[in-house]
C-alpha cells in the first residue's frame, strides 16, 4: 500500500511539532507515536536517528535528556518522552480526535490494554525483536514468548468482541497504536494465532499510517547485527 501524501494529510497545517524516532525497521516504541499522528493526521516533523551508533547517544540527548527514543518535541520547544506519556499529551492537545475511546468504560480499557502492552510482555520483546525487513517463521517461540502471545490474544479478542471491531474500540486508538509493533513481530516471526487474532493483524498491517511506516522500513539501508534475527 502507497504511503500517505502527508502534505494532503495534514492540509497545509504548519509543522511546529519535532517526532526524533529511531530506524523504523527497529525501533517499536518510534512506531507507536509516528503511527498515531499520521493516523489522525496531527502534523510533525520527523527527525530520524539511526540507532546502535557511535554518535546515537548524543544525537538522541539534544532532543531527550532520557537518551532514548521516542522524544516528542512540542511547539513550546517541551520534550515528552516515552511513548504512552506522547499518546496522552497527544489526546490532550487535540480533543478533537478520538485518540482514546470517548465512552468512559472503554477508555478505561483502553487505557488498561495499553499500559499492559508498555508494562508487559518481557519474553516477547527479547525473543522477537522487531525487524520488519526480516522474515523468520517459527523463530522465538519460547515457552515464554507463547505465553506472552497466548495473553496478548485474549486482550485482543476481549476488545474485538466487545466493540465488534474492526479495531479494537471499533475505531482506530492509542490501544491499537500500542500494539502496532505486535503485529510487526507475529509478521516476521509467523507464530500460529486464533483466525481472529490473526485477522486483526493482517488489518492493521494493511491500516495506511502502519502500511506507510513498513514501506519505510524496508527502503531502509541502515543494519544493526544484533537486532537482525536472520542474521
Amino acid at each position: 500500500m502507497a504511503r500517505p501524501n502527508l502534505d494532503a494529510l495534514f492540509n497545509g497545517k504548519t509543522v511546529n511539532m519535532k517526532l526524533v524516532i529511531g530506524d523504523k525497521n527497529y525501533s517499536s516504541w518510534s512506531m507507536r507515536p509516528w503511527v498515531l499522528m499520521t493516523h489522525f493526521g496531527i502534523p510533525f516533523e520527523e527527525v530520524l536517528i539511526e540507532l546502535g551508533e557511535s554518535a546515537t547517544k548524543d544525537s538522541i540527548l539534544a532532543f531527550s535528556a532520557s537518551g532514548k527514543v521516542p522524544c516528542l518535541v512540542t511547539d513550546e520547544g517541551f520534550a515528552v518522552w516515552d511513548s504512552l506519556a506522547i499518546a496522552e499529551t497527544l489526546a490532550e492537545r487535540f480533543p478533537q480526535h478520538a485518540l482514546w475511546p470517548r465512552d468512559a468504560n472503554a477508555r478505561a480499557r483502553a487505557r488498561s490494554v495499553s499500559a499492559e502492552m508498555h508494562s508487559s510482555f518481557t519474553d516477547l520483546r527479547t525473543n522477537m525483536t522487531m525487524a520488519i525487513r526480516t522474515s523468520k517463521p517459527g523463530g522465538g517461540a519460547t515457552p515464554g514468548t507463547l505465553a506472552d502471545i497466548a495473553r496478548i490474544e485474549a486482550l485482543w479478542s476481549a476488545c474485538l468482541e466487545a466493540c465488534g471491531g474492526p479495531f479494537l474500540f471499533g475505531d482506530f486508538t492509542i490501544a491499537d497504536a500500542m500494539y502496532a509493533p505486535v503485529v510487526m513481530r507475529f509478521n516476521t516471526y509467523a507464530p500460529k494465532l486464533s483466525a481472529q487474532a490473526a485477522a486483526y493483524a493482517a488489518r492493521m498491517t494493511a491500516e495506511p499510517a502502519v502500511a506507510a511506516w513498513i514501506e519505510a522500513a524496508r527502503k531502509e539501508t541502515h543494519r544493526i547485527e544484533h537486532d537482525e534475527p536472520d542474521a
